[in-house]
């Protein structure tokens, strides 16, 4: 059984909410999958998608470094739609016109339908107004050959339209976020109506497809899982473990980096409840020490990865012929790890551009096509309690990337104390399931303040709470002041070596849910 037999296929031109596309089609049981918009047509051709998804992007399709998909998708036969930037590139590829809005669209507008077939579907027209939102400084002027307009808005002559015999189809809106009303009536007439897909991905056919194919792949082969104790991991090991049972060895690494009292619990709950063989490894003076010294973010998550590789194949080596690694990358990881314009990725995750290139393990990375919440959905699927399903996210490189600066065991120490301050507040007051993370950091400078009557210049704690549901975007939490009055208190009480704490207000883009 294939569930990837029916695919769309986004190609990104930019857009801060291409990720969210991806949800939305994720979320009508249909699989989908993101990739640079430079991808060669022989690649979508070999992908086989059932659908194409332009998405939107900062640029002009008249700028000189505008960028630009082969025209030839166009000619594939395969249903493409449009979104923004897409759809005014599909327009002057195929011989249409785009200029510069001479009123240009930037929140909600009122959209109204001139065709209920196709992408709309069952909505109603002309005189009724549905909200969509729009975000352009460009618009179309003129359809290509073969184009209609299909619905129209105030300020766009053209806000969506169609090929009247071929399956081309262009949205002026973005149907992927919340504020346009019909997104999600417009994206399943365009996946089931158009691309006539059917909805059968579910973490069920997942678990069967992926079963199959790692014990396709290892064989007989044995096999060492990186355990960390958080969601991606344990669902990692348990997908593995119900692949290949007994081949498997999960190896736990104490690096030093984790949270008061971390190592101790995660070993607790593996050992007396679940079926898992685990070594653990105390790792924490090598980690320290190849940290020593080190401030730059990118060089500390990856002397991290590489640290984490170098114990793993030693452990490997204890255990006989082993010859894979099985790890919980997941699809955020591998986007944020990899240049999709030609620029730098936003960061090198651990378990990913962490790598070295050449590593004496092949890798199993049974979650790498999934978001957060689909890994939260097989772990409930593959039965694992929820008390280890719904743990907020904790990175793998640890406290260590949540220490602006050089890490040290002081610092470490101040930050955990801190930290256990923040996840009790959160727990004590139901907060801690309401919002996707929560955590402590601890900056690089020392501020004056005022202790007992005298002069203190200490170091600053950072509070972070978002609000997400994949980690690709989020919104800073807006947690009572009460709470957040309550956790300042205790810490600059409580952690000795602090004297200041504030609140980060940033949401992401354009900051990034970690501080490194």
């Amino acid at each position: 059984m294939n569930i990837h037999d029916e695919m769309i296929l986004i190609l990104d031109f930019g857009s801060q909410t291409t990720q969210l596309i991806a949800r939305r089609i994720r979320e009508q049981k249909v699989y989908c999958e993101i990739h640079p918009f430079s991808v060669d047509i022989e690649k979508i051709t070999a992908l086989k998608p059932k659908g194409i998804v332009l998405s939107g992007g900062p640029s002009s399709v008249y700028d000189r470094d505008a960028p630009v998909s082969d025209s030839a998708l166009f000619e594939l036969g395969i249903p493409v739609l449009g979104i923004c930037y897409g759809a005014q590139l599909m327009v002057q590829q195929l011989g249409g016109g785009v200029e510069k809005a001479s009123k240009r669209e930037f929140g909600k507008a009122d959209l109204q339908v001139k065709v209920t077939d196709g992408l709309f579907a069952g909505l109603e027209t002309d005189y009724f107004k549905h909200q969509v939102w729009m975000s352009h400084g460009d618009r179309v002027e003129r359809m290509p050959p073969g184009f209609a307009a299909t619905a129209i808005s105030e300020n766009s002559p053209f806000a969506a339209f169609r090929h009247m015999k071929r399956p081309l189809v262009g949205v002026q809106f973005h149907p992927e976020v919340a504020h346009t009303l019909i997104g999600n009536d417009v994206l399943r007439n365009f996946i089931f109506g158009i691309c006539s897909c059917s909805p059968k991905w579910t973490m069920h056919s997942f678990i069967e497809s992926n079963v199959e194919a790692i014990r396709r792949k290892v064989g007989d082969a044995k096999v060492i899982c990186a355990l960390s104790g958080g969601v991606d991991s344990s669902v990692t090991a348990a997908i593995v473990h119900r692949a290949i049972g007994e081949q498997l060895t999960c190896i736990y690494v104490n690096n030093g980096l984790m949270r008061s009292g971390e190592s101790e619990s995660i070993l607790r709950f593996f050992r007396e409840k679940s079926k898992l063989k685990v070594i653990d490894v105390d790792a924490e003076d090598f980690f320290l020490s190849e940290l020593q010294g080190i401030i730059d973010p990118e060089i500390k998550r990856k002397r991290i990865g590489l640290g984490f590789i170098k114990i793993f194949e030693d452990e490997a080596s204890k255990l006989g012929d082993v010859d894979y690694l099985a790890q919980g990358t997941l699809y955020p990881d591998v986007i944020e790890s990899v240049s999709f314009r030609g620029e730098a990725p936003i960061k090198s995750h651990h378990n990913v551009g962490g790598l070295p290139e050449v590593m004496k393990l092949d890798l199993i990375e049974p979650l790498r096509e999934l978001f957060k919440d689909e890994v939260r959905e097989l772990g409930l699927e593959l039965g694992l309690p929820e008390e280890a399903i719904y743990r907020q996210p904790f990175p793998g490189p640890g406290l260590g990337i949540r220490i602006m600066g050089e890490i040290t065991s002081e610092r470490l120490e101040i930050l955990r104390k801190a930290d256990v301050i923040v996840l009790e507040e959160m727990k004590k007051s139901g907060y801690y399931r309401k919002v996707w993370q929560s955590f402590a950091v601890l900056l690089p400078i020392q501020t004056v303040g005022v202790m007992g009557d005298f002069r203190t210049y200490e170091n600053v704690i950072a509070i972070r709470a978002v609000d997400s549901k994949d980690a690709m975007t989020a919104d800073w939490s807006r947690l009572p002041y009460e709470i957040l009055q309550i956790i300042s208190g205790r810490i600059i009480n409580e952690v000795r070596g602090v004297n200041r704490v504030v609140y980060d207000i940033s949401s992401k883009p354009p900051a990034t849910i970690e501080w490194e």
